[in-house]
């Protein structure tokens, strides 16, 4: 959501601190917070005024009219406002429906004023601007301010003056307290833009001789500008509504929700309910809540929530464990029920979602039996028929009652069901697998021509776009009746490769015959081509850099599809809307802040753009244009007949609800002529009256039908339309939200805008508003379907429509990541690995999570073993590895692979470069001996040879023994490394018969030679043998498998590489120029001069 109604503390420390006003604002910052917790000795130090001063206290719990309901105490000292408070702190309190509990108390100063000194001001966002409330008789008793109070409008992108202020708010304000308020106000004003507020209200707002105090106040800011703020804001706390608890798990899921691009939004109204819900969609969350409300279920529900936007398998795992833990905590005498519903959805893998709340299921399956827990399921959209197979198997497999239903199911049975109102079908009729509706009849896979025409219903018309009306000189430009044409074009911008291919499927499958799309435009790379399928061939789309270039080289566009982020999607549409050649723009975006979403809609109005969203999914011309992802996957534009137009138009705020409305029509009509998804914030960028009207002035548009919901006014504006005959084609309405009514206290439900703020913004008045103006409506939204079907075989009967005979569409091949992921086809893996999983929520080593890696302290050791060997190795073999490391990691410049290092390094090479160089020289005669010494004296052990036999026979085959001998270490100057490694592996290591049997032939080389010792190489080459064959991990032939692949040299490449990066930057830190031999170091060996 948007608007979050903020503490009257943290409003106040925002207009302390900054506030721009000439006025004299008094009692800056000097405030107290009290909870249970307070310690009172402590509060008093740190606000020292409290033991001199005349006190205010009151609770600060968004609790409206304080005053009346007893709840301020007044002109205390401190020990008063501490006697004040033991009567009310931790008390259950009812404010209106709701009844919470008073945990938190402000104090402030006591400030002495008469009445005619307490004055009153307000300001709060609308579409077109911003409204200043302001009132000469402020307080307790200032009634009804929208009557009497004085206004003004400043529109978007206006500011306010002081001589405004004075003469159209100041009318009844004594002379000389002008000055003071019109400075103050407009100080006020200017800190209402400038932190993103969405309501200000003071009351009582106190002018005395000394200056400004504020008394009371109440705020709400636009959280989604918390990017633009932040440096201001601080983190702010967003209190819950009164009467309603804060939760932990409510918490722990808006911090699931802020670090994905998904949307993930719970709110428990009551934690003992035996009805749960877990719902896909914003629109799609408030509907069920709807219907449970409707059938009677209101006290009994225990949640509101959502998931949508395409939540990872982790993420939809995460939000479903915290439902499921939530409703095990306590039993219920009838059970409880458990609903997973949702619309069909328009692009989120249903598959996908649902797996993550299956494993949910799997983990509390023993609570929920516990708890007689049954759970009834409804969904459609991608990919939707695995999602129901696999949720109807753990049904099964963990004995838990499961009854699953798809698309041919209404939405909202399930409710019913639930509730016990309906029965339940033993054998639900299910709906063909996604792939079947990709196969035609036809052998042909060509595109048929063209023989539909524009409507069932309309005779074609010509396929000139129709460019918005020019309008005189001074208005705003007209906007164009028909937004999408079957030749219109548009430009994308952000790399949405799978909308793009959507896009192009449905106009392939519509019989259209050029891409919708013309090209894309991406800031983040240069210009180049990205290849896209047209039916079974390829094609190239250009990609822009900048969007001046896309536009210049496409003059036929007309449409932009906006995928920028919600921290881009202003400046990219603000210059879209540069281009005279745009006349419709849709933004996907959710959670635009609605200051500059206000400001993108007074533009377009000016330049005559119709802009769709933002928060939508977008739109659907069936035979001509969809937007994106809208109408989901083939399967679903084949199975609702978006492929060729209808004659019913819609629209609605929902984008999930919008595919729901599609399903709905095509069962009930001959199909969807037009239909759009407004969006779901408080200020979408067109109107529900701005497209119902372009439908009435449509002629294959033959009845249309509305989906509202609760929060703003809109819906009256086509109660007005319909009394003054401006709207005559039937019209079928519906607003969710009902159920808001009937919650103690304050929801905010999924969309931004679905927030009623006064009694005329409810869905139940707004329902019966349209019903009173002549608008077909509907019981509930159950009957939605009826009542459709109900008005178009009027239709028919009256001959207002003709059905028209349905013609196929053309096949569309599947692509094969989609036919893949629908486990049609099957293909063997390019890549197996064993060692890693990195595609979860957490990385794998070895079947180990990375967070327990660190908990158990397992080291680099533990990670090598579990890379490279794949077991979890003892905790002394962990330590032996590290030491190999350390003691390889380095032996000074002079030898190879350090040399090569720094000559690499000093001819100005990388580090990648000269790090490959070192590594490189690295062989049996440097470095490389470990494999080789292991080799060795494992196979003269094994085979049962001494180790003078051993000695004699590699020198009679002329052969060096690995391992054995080093250019300046002796028996008299011994490598301390080989002494440390033996030191520790004689203490830890259970046996080391290898080991022994290498320091055998040492004391023989050594008797002919003192520098044939046991070198590090080889120590480390037998030790490890030693190790992987009595560590207990491993088998005999999988210690001699390791030996044999190369593990052991690995140990050596690792530990040097450290020593080589070293190297590289020693000479980058000390600026070595150039490295060239020195010519008395080369012994030049030239044959003698040869004449002929």
């Amino acid at each position: 959501m948007s608007a979050k109604a903020i503490s009257e503390q943290t409003g106040k420390e925002f207009l302390y601190k900054y506030i721009c006003t000439s006025a004299a604002v008094h009692n800056r910052f000097r405030y107290a917070s009290v909870t249970t917790e307070t310690d009172w000795d402590r509060l008093i130090q740190e606000h020292p005024w409290l033991l001199t001063e005349r006190l205010v206290v009151k609770p600060d719990q968004l609790i409206k009219r304080r005053g009346k309901l007893g709840l301020v105490g007044i002109n205390l000292d401190q020990q008063g406002v501490q006697e004040w408070l033991k009567s009310r702190l931790m008390r259950e309190t009812t404010v209106g429906k709701a009844k919470g509990v008073l945990k938190n108390f402000l104090i402030e100063p006591f400030v002495p004023h008469t009445q005619e000194e307490e004055f009153y001001v307000c300001i709060y966002a609308t579409r077109e601007g911003d409204h200043v409330l302001f009132h000469h008789e402020g307080g307790v008793e200032v009634g009804d301010v929208d009557a009497k109070a004085q206004r003004l409008m400043v529109a978007v992108d206006e500011k306010l003056s002081e001589d405004q202020v004075r003469e159209q708010l100041l009318t009844h304000v004594p002379d000389n307290k002008k000055e003071v308020l019109a400075s103050f106000i407009v100080g006020l004003f200017n800190l209402y833009e400038d932190l993103y507020f969405t309501y200000l209200e003071i009351n009582p707002l106190v002018i005395t001789q000394d200056g400004v105090y504020i008394l009371d106040m109440a705020a709400k800011i636009d959280a989604t500008a918390d990017y633009i703020c932040k440096a201001k804001w601080g983190d702010v706390e967003f209190p819950p509504p009164f009467g309603r608890e804060a939760y932990p798990e409510e918490a722990y899921i808006a911090d699931l929700d802020a670090k994905s691009g998904a949307s993930l939004k719970l709110t428990l109204l009551n934690p003992r309910g035996r009805i749960w819900t877990m719902v896909a969609g914003g629109g799609a969350s408030v509907v069920y809540s709807d219907t449970i409300c409707d059938l009677g279920g209101v006290d009994e529900l225990a949640n509101y929530g959502e998931y949508s936007g395409a939540p990872s398998e982790q993420q939809t795992y995460d939000y479903a464990k915290t439902i499921l833990s939530l409703m095990t905590r306590e039993k219920h005498p009838q059970g409880k029920v458990l609903i997973i519903g949702g619309s069909i959805a328009n692009f989120t893998n249903v598959a996908a979602t649902f797996k993550g709340i299956v494993r949910a299921i799997k983990d509390y399956q023993g609570p929920l039996k516990e708890h007689e827990v049954t759970i009834f399921v409804r969904r459609g959209g991608p990919n939707y028929q695995e999602g129901l197979r696999v949720m109807g198997e753990v049904g099964k497999t963990t004995g838990i009652p499961i009854h699953v239903f798809g698309t041919e199911t209404h939405m909202t049975a399930i409710v019913g069901m639930a509730l016990g109102h309906r029965p339940i079908p033993n054998q639900p009729p299910m709906d063909a697998h996604t792939a079947n509706f990709l196969l035609n009849a036809s052998s042909s896979a060509k595109t048929p021509a063209t023989t539909r025409t524009a409507s069932f219903s309309e005779p074609r018309t010509s396929n000139d776009a129709t460019p918005a009306k020019k309008s005189k000189a001074g208005l705003p430009a007209a906007k164009a009746t028909t937004l999408f044409r079957e030749h219109t074009k548009a430009i994308v911008w952000g790399m949405q490769t799978r909308a793009v291919q959507g896009m192009l499927d449905f106009d392939y499958v519509c019989s259209r015959d050029e891409p919708s799309v013309t090209a894309m435009v991406y800031p983040f790379t240069g210009d180049h081509k990205q290849k896209f399928y047209w039916g079974h061939k390829e094609i190239l789309l250009p990609v822009y850099k900048n969007m001046a270039d896309a536009m210049k080289k496409h003059p036929e566009v007309d449409v932009l599809i906006s995928f920028a982020s919600l921290r881009s999607a202003f400046d990219s549409t603000v210059e879209a809307m540069q281009y005279p050649q745009i006349h419709t723009i849709a933004i996907i975006a959710e959670g635009i802040p609605e200051a500059q979403t206000r400001k993108m809609i007074k533009m377009a109005d000016e330049k005559g753009v119709t802009i769709i969203g933002p928060a939508t999914v977008g739109g659907i011309k069936p035979g001509c244009f969809k937007i994106g992802n809208t109408g989901g996957m083939l399967d679903n534009i084949l199975a609702s007949k978006l492929y060729r137009p209808g004659s019913v138009a819609y629209v609605s705020r929902s984008g999930g609800m919008s595919n729901e409305l599609n399903n709905i029509i095509s069962r009930t009509t001959d199909g969807v002529y037009e239909g759009v998804a407004i969006g779901g914030d408080r200020y979408p960028g067109s109107t529900f009256m701005d497209h119902v009207l372009r439908y009435q002035d449509t002629q294959g548009v033959k009845m249309i039908v509305l989906l509202g919901e609760i929060g703003g006014t809109e819906e009256y504006k086509i109660c007005q339309g319909i009394r003054e005959g401006r709207i005559t084609k039937p019209l079928v309405c519906w607003c969710i939200g009902t159920c808001a009514t009937m919650f103690a206290s304050e929801v905010q439900f999924g969309h931004a805008g679905a927030c009623a703020n006064q009694a005329s913004e409810t869905a139940v008045a707004k329902n019966q508003a349209l019903r009173d103006a002549g608008a077909y409506v509907p019981r509930s939204f159950d009957e939605l379907g009826d009542v459709i079907r109900t008005v178009y075989d009027e239709l028919v009967a009256n001959g207002t429509i003709v059905p028209a005979q349905e013609v196929p569409p053309p096949a569309v091949p599947m692509d094969y990541s989609w036919a893949r992921e629908l486990g049609l086809i099957r293909k063997p893996a390019s890549f197996m690995t064993s060692i890693c999983d990195e595609r979860g929520q957490e990385l794998i080593y070895a079947g180990m999570p990375i967070t327990e890696v660190f908990k158990e302290e397992m080291g680099l050791g533990g990670v090598l073993g579990l890379l490279w060997f794949q077991r979890r190795l003892p905790r002394y073999a962990c330590q032996f590895i590290e030491m190999c490391l350390m003691v390889t990691a380095d032996h000074g410049p002079a030898v190879s692979g350090a040399h090569n290092t720094i000559v690499c390094a000093r001819a100005g090479k990388d580090l990648i470069s000269s790090l490959t160089s070192g590594l490189l020289t690295i062989g049996d005669r440097f470095g490389g001996a470990l494999d080789a010494a292991a080799k060795q004296f494992s196979k003269a052990f094994d085979s049962g040879m001494l180790p003078m036999e051993f000695v004699n026979k590699m020198k009679k085959d002329g052969k060096l023994i690995m391992g054995i001998g080093h250019r300046v270490k002796s028996i008299n100057n011994p490598d301390m490394r080989v002494q440390i490694l033996k030191d520790f592996v004689k203490q830890h290591f259970p046996s080391t018969q290898l080991l022994d049997y290498a320091l055998d032939v040492e004391k023989i080389t050594t008797s002919k030679k003192p520098n044939l010792i046991l070198n590090v190489d080889g120590f480390i080459g037998v030790a490890f043998v030693d190790l992987l064959r009595t560590c207990g991990g491993f088998t005999r032939d999988e210690a001699d498998e390791f030996v044999e692949i190369g593990a052991l040299n690995g140990i050596f490449v690792l530990g040097r590489s450290m020593g080589f990066i070293g190297h590289y930057l020693d000479q980058k830190r000390l600026k070595q120029g150039l490295y060239r031999h020195p010519w008395d170091d080369i012994s030049y060996v030239l044959p003698e001069h040869m004449s002929m």
